[in-house]
């Protein structure tokens, strides 16, 4: 796949979390890591079209550039501009882990040994996730990790080492270097905690030290 393609993908999947269901995003992510862009070009503009989910101009303008060449509907892709601006996310982020995650948290600790001094990896960081207003016994894990090349294949990867734990709809975060984050990752990582480093540098920190 042309990389300039592939990352327009990449980054509009990002955009798009906390906007469609966990187990959407997942799937289609698992999609763009094994290469089955086509699939993910039928599938998306449709899906956002059925939760009425809205696309700004950037958003559409990855649209068009990730999935038009690859055979997605012009019609679908061109119904999916709206004239609002993203809605507010309805969740809330906290650093604390919570008291029913077991006190040795074994996908916490083989995503450390996953990504500890890997080559293409910054720092990967960890937050919860709740929806507003209710309890912590719903938080969901979401990893965030900046990477400096072969963001959607770390992704899938990723994301099956945590359904292997248990978490059917995985929320991984694998963040380009250069990236103008959403609120919703903005937010995430102003209430995450630091869980390890790749080997890709200091420059690749996602909270400043």
């Amino acid at each position: 796949m042309d990389p300039d393609v592939e990352q327009a993908c990449h980054e509009l999947l990002l955009r798009l979390s906390g906007r469609l269901p966990d187990n959407l995003v997942w799937r289609f992510r698992d999609w763009l890591g094994e290469g089955a862009a086509s699939t993910l070009a039928r599938v998306l503009p449709k899906t956002l079209l059925k939760h009425r989910v809205d696309l700004d101009q950037a958003e559409y303008r990855l649209m068009v550039a990730g999935l038009i060449p690859h055979g997605a509907d012009w019609h679908q892709v061109s119904s999916t501009l709206g004239v609002d601006a993203p809605s507010e996310s309805g969740y809330t982020f906290t650093a604390s882990t919570p008291n029913w995650v077991n006190s040795v948290d074994s996908a916490g600790a083989v995503i450390d040994a996953t990504l500890r001094r890997r080559p293409e990896v910054g720092e990967v960081r960890e937050a919860w996730r709740q929806e507003r207003g209710t309890g912590p016994e719903g938080a969901k894990r979401i990893l965030l990790v900046t990477a400096v090349s072969g963001l959607p294949r770390l992704t899938g990867e990723l994301q099956r080492v945590l359904r292997v734990l248990g978490d059917e709809a995985p929320c991984v975060e694998v963040l380009p270097v250069k990236f103008e984050l959403p609120a919703y990752h903005s937010e995430a990582l102003a209430n995450s905690r630091f869980v390890c480093a790749g080997a890709a540098g200091a420059g690749q920190q996602l909270v400043p030290a």
